[in-house]
């Protein structure tokens, strides 16, 4: 390895021989897998200084897109609070501290829109339950896992991650007297759930392979080793969650994989109680349950390819009474329960909306909102009993914005809206739905935002976004940052296709599996039409994605590198096949109903060996390429772009090609808001001078 940072680090080749279904690859840097070989951290570490030499140049102006995003962000600042059993909840972040604060103060009976100044000033009777810059001092990365309130509010149970590898440590603190117990469980993983009297504290683990497979019940106040298992999930497509149902009634442990689930229930106020089972698990049926009343809600995809919600009795679960019939291109995605209403939170022609269903009336409804695009969901709403919901509600050109919406009058009242400072406008830009036509004929959605008067002759900048898998919908979303781009004439497109979820469940199936390839061809068909439309050229075009988005981008370098001016992979899945071969990596036997299963399936490992970006690069003129990965991520593994990059200059030498690693952190990059400010600073910095605009 060359390890001079004046030349672009060479990889060491060691030749390591795969052999599947009679085909024999050779990888030569399957050995940057040891993540515990200087060698391999040697060699990231050479990387990550080639890059910063590379990038010097565009230093000041990566210290001015960060100053912008700064001066636009109101740093002192205070979440809407929210209102539960006697208190208000919220988190305030104060101006150069990286992460939030949580408190909470009593609230008065009758009181329902608190004085609570967002300027930092004091507010009086305020009790802070965690500090999340407390917690991180003395750490390079702090993330929290769980944040649970018991019922009573008495005790809060918290998870903390100084790693990035999503192993947690959880803690209960006593918030009578802000001590922190002796209760101390390392391991674990994201959920837990109270009993309705607050003593039992249940939680998840996970196996060697990452996968969360353990329900554990834990008294408070008694060591972590008398904790008991009271469920294990032996099938290893399976993922277990717990919770406590919005009715403080039951503790819910779900066990689902790609495409089945199972639910399980134990009275809140019998935690002793062994769970039973809702619906037993068959193959290709999902459902969710929700508690109300002498019933649960199902939402289910038994004969509804797009859900249906049904009801079964909570005393003897049975037979699912229908109460809203499938209808095809309709997504039910969500049923929420209050104590008088039935929310259901669902998308339609690309676009998400809310259900109301009054309890005791035929008299259902949607929400109506203003504009053409936009995203709306359920925010916090952790009270049962009540007339009025919380919303969040944002567009491409509207900021986050928090809504409480009464389901008696149907009046909706702001509660606040992101604040951006300086000089925005959201008349100043526009927000577009186009269409591109796929080799198949599909129509796929297109979402842009723009400056106002962005010229359509094929001059402006692009940046195209896509993701496209696990049925996750890529819906409009504010982002200061963005403003950077837009404000120096760049457009921002998000290409909506097939293998995520914004044209329902179809979508979603066909852009996975043996019909994967989709994916990719809907994106470059995306990339194409905002050419042929006139917003872009392919010369000013960047692509980004991430995770699964970094497959995409990937592929499509593959597919189609004279479509794009660069592209940004942010913690790539660019070597698939080798991974989803692999069963003891964390994720493998999971993914297995997403992408198929090369092991055991001649005709998918030949699927996959044909699109895997690391199995397909050629000595073709490559777009530049920026890779970002995490050192820790246990979700791509940091070796799948430190290998692409290797092989892509190894093979097609002419190009541009930097990999960048946070040595400290996990799948979602760096934690602390302002060293997430920088990172995406530096990915800003590296598009724009692809556009010629870093001066």
């Amino acid at each position: 390895m060359n390890t001079e940072t004046t030349a672009a680090p060479v990889a060491k080749r060691v030749p390591a021989e795969r052999t599947h279904h009679g085909d024999t690859v050779i990888d030569e840097y399957a050995w940057l897998a040891a993540k515990d070989d200087p060698e391999t951290i040697a060699y990231l570490t050479a990387e990550n200084a080639f890059t910063e030499q590379s990038t010097a140049r565009l230093g000041t102006l990566r210290e001015t897109l960060f100053n912008e995003t700064k001066g636009r962000t109101k740093e002192t600042d205070l979440s809407v609070p929210t209102r539960k059993n006697g208190y208000w909840y919220y988190t305030r972040t104060v101006e150069g501290e990286q992460y939030g604060i949580h408190c909470r103060r009593a609230a008065p009976d009758g009181e329902t829109d608190p004085p609570m100044p967002d300027d930092g000033t004091p507010i009086p009777g305020e009790q802070i339950l965690l500090d999340g810059n407390a917690l991180a001092e003395g750490h390079d990365f702090f993330a929290l896992g769980a944040f649970d309130i018991s019922p009573d509010g008495r005790w809060l149970a918290y998870s903390t991650d100084f790693d990035g590898d999503e192993r947690f440590t959880l803690r209960v603190k006593d918030l009578a007297t802000d001590e922190v117990l002796g209760d101390e469980v390392p391991d674990t993983f994201y959920g837990s759930a109270w009993s309705a009297d607050g003593s039992t504290l249940f939680y998840l683990t996970v196996d060697e392979s990452w996968r969360p497979y353990r329900v554990w019940r834990h008294t408070v106040g008694t060591p972590a080793d008398a904790d008991e298992i009271i469920y294990q999930e032996e099938d290893e497509r399976f993922w277990v969650g717990v919770e406590l149902t919005r009715s403080e009634k039951f503790i819910v442990i779900e066990a689902h994989s790609k495409v089945t689930s199972e639910v399980r229930v134990i009275p809140a106020a019998n935690p002793t109680g062994a769970p039973a089972v809702i619906a037993p698990r068959r193959q290709g049926v999902e459902y969710s349950i929700e508690h109300h009343g002498h019933r649960f809600l199902v939402l289910h995809n038994d004969g509804a390819e797009d859900f249906a919600l049904a009801y079964t009795s909570a005393d003897a679960p049975g037979d699912w009474v229908p109460m809203i019939e499938h209808t095809p291109g309709t997504r039910l995605e969500a049923v929420d329960a209050f104590a008088n209403h039935i929310v259901v939170s669902l998308r339609t022609a690309g676009l998400t909306g809310i259900r109301v269903l009054p309890v005791g009336s035929t008299d259902s409804y949607d929400i109506d909102f203003p504009e053409p695009l936009y995203s709306v969901g359920l925010d916090s709403n952790p009270e049962y009993q009540t007339n009025t919901i919380r919303l969040h509600y944002a567009s491409l050109i509207t900021p986050d914005s928090i809504f409480d919406y009464d389901l008696v009058t149907r009046a909706m009242v702001l509660r606040k809206r992101k604040p951006v400072l300086g000089d925005f406008d959201p008349a100043g830009y526009e927000q577009h739905r186009d269409w591109a036509l796929a080799d198949d004929g599909t129509r796929v959605p297109i979402s842009l935002v723009c400056r106002a008067g962005t010229p359509r002759d094929g001059s402006a900048p692009c940046v195209l976004y896509g993701y496209g898998s696990y049925e996750a919908s890529m819906d409009p979303w504010f982002s200061i940052p963005r403003l950077s781009l837009l404000d120096r004439g760049v457009v921002f497109a998000v290409a909506h296709i097939r293998g995520g979820g914004e044209m329902g469940r179809r979508w979603y199936e066909t852009g996975k599996m043996l019909s994967k390839k989709n994916t990719f061809t809907d994106f470059v068909a995306a990339a194409r039409h905002l050419v042929k439309a006139g917003w872009t050229s392919s010369d000013r075009l960047v692509a980004r994605g991430g995770s699964a988005g970094g497959l995409l981008m990937g592929a499509v370098a593959n597919l189609a590198p004279d479509a794009f001016a660069g592209i940004v992979a942010q913690v790539p899945f660019v070597d698939p096949l080798n991974s989803i071969l692999d069963p003891s990596l964390p994720l493998t036997v999971t993914e297995w109903e997403e992408w198929g299963n090369p092991l055991a399936d001649a005709e998918v490992y030949g699927y996959m060996k044909s699109y895997s970006p690391y199995e397909n690069i050629a000595p073709v003129d490559y777009p530049a390429i920026l890779a970002v990965t995490s050192l820790n991520d246990t979700r791509v593994l940091y070796h799948e772009p430190a290998k692409w990059i290797a092989r892509l200059r190894a093979t097609a030498p002419q190009g541009s090609y930097l990999l960048k690693t946070e040595m400290g952190a996990g799948h979602g990059g760096p934690s602390g808001r302002y060293d997430s400010w920088k990172e995406e600073a530096f990915v800003a910095a590296w598009i724009l001078d692809r556009f010629g605009l870093a001066s």
